[in-house]
């Protein structure tokens, strides 16, 4: 079907949940097996896929990416008046998992090519009170993290890499979420690899490892109890429950099992839009992504920079009469009412505040066909040259 006679009900949705084929399947062995708490047999087949995959020391499920940054800032111990650096381009997550120990997010400028923390301002934003570097690898494109880690170890701070978007996607041939002490995977339904809800603390120093356990564990030693390592298990330190349930495991193996297929189609979709979308940045109407050679992405996501003298909300609207549902991303956290309350920025956030307003995600989701990613960027050409 060609570009242009694509109908207009058929909306094209920002995105939409892929099934590989096993996922019911698994859930119903699952059920079938009369254990669906978590930490059963598809959980630890999803631990061994990642650690095997990753070469983290640990991988721990959890019931969201959230949930796995709660648990690193109690295994870094965060402590009310810390300060933890992290962009402020960024889901709320990122802050809130400090927040709730009583941390300050300190809220440092974004590169300007990649949009990931700008590692040239990190060490100006260090204080006596800093804890911990938080990362987040934005479209699954790697931060510089030799830089990051360089300025951690100096200062003797963590680093917890904020990978939600960055599963199979590396960096100077290592896998994000590795590269810090600790990282965080989601497993949300907007993400590669999903389960609906779900996500992965991965525990990258050994210092941490056995209180990782015994966090996710409602802060029991009950994983070393069930593995004959002690007579009994007890409360051993504060801690939660982080656990999904065997049902999202199971789900999530069947996602897990097709990782490289599912990364290898996405990326087809991304490079198409790329090589389409070269047009209109030759004409200065918008920017595409940019990918430093030493990084691998993922294909999560495909954005592009508008023009500065195109109103991005017209954009928007138009695209939506066409039956597209491309969006914005995030609202910088140092301009949101609690961002402000809670947190500082250090020095300006200019271009954290340009590429904000300027942002657009375009549909990307496994089954998204040739003939509607066509559409999409037809659209996209006709929107643009009408308004610029």
């Amino acid at each position: 079907m060609a570009a242009e006679n694509l109908q207009q009900q058929e909306r094209i949705p920002f995105n939409k949940p892929y099934m590989t084929g096993n996922e019911l399947h698994y859930i119903a062995q699952a059920h079938g097996g009369a254990h669906l708490a978590g930490d059963g047999t598809y959980t630890r087949l999803c631990h061994k896929w990642l650690e095997q995959t990753t070469s983290t020391k640990k991988a721990l499920l959890t019931h969201s990416c959230t949930a796995a940054l709660e648990m690193a800032a109690l295994l870094l111990d965060i402590k009310p008046g810390d300060e933890v650096i992290m962009p402020s381009y960024t889901f709320v997550s990122t802050a809130n998992a400090f927040v709730l120990r009583g941390a300050v997010p300190v809220f440092v400028d974004v590169r300007s090519d990649t949009l990931n923390l700008d590692e040239k301002k990190v060490e100006g934003a260090i204080t006596k009170r800093t804890k911990a570097i938080v990362p987040v690898h934005y479209a699954g494109v790697g931060c510089e993290m030799d830089d990051l880690m360089s300025i951690a170890e100096r200062y003797q701070v963590g680093v917890v890499e904020d990978a939600a978007q960055a599963i199979m996607a590396k960096y100077k041939g290592r896998p994000l979420g590795v590269i810090g002490h600790l990282g965080a995977y989601s497993f949300h339904e907007t993400k590669n690899v999903i389960c609906g809800e779900g996500g992965a603390l991965l525990v990258n120093s050994s210092d941490y490892m056995i209180n990782a356990e015994i966090i996710r564990e409602k802060g029991t030693d009950r994983s070393r109890f069930f593995r004959g390592e002690v007579d009994k298990y007890t409360w051993r330190m504060v801690g939660s429950s982080f656990l999904p349930s065997e049902l999202t495991a199971a789900f999530l193996w069947a996602q897990l099992e097709q990782a490289d297929g599912l990364t290898s189609r996405r990326l087809r979709l991304w490079n198409r839009y790329h090589e389409m979308l070269a047009e209109l940045e030759v004409r200065g109407l918008l920017r595409r992504p940019i990918v430093p050679e030493h990084c691998d992405h993922n294909g999560h996501l495909y954005y592009v920079l508008l023009a500065e003298s195109v109103d991005r909300q017209r954009v928007l609207s138009a695209l939506k009469e066409e039956g597209i549902d491309a969006v914005f991303h995030y609202v910088p956290l140092h301009m949101s009412p609690y961002g402000r309350e809670t947190g500082r920025s250090h020095e300006n956030l200019g271009v954290t505040e340009n590429i904000a307003s300027r942002l657009v995600r375009l549909p990307l989701w496994l089954d998204l066909a040739d003939d509607k990613q066509d559409y999409v960027v037809d659209r996209l050409k006709k929107v643009l040259l009408k308004v610029a």
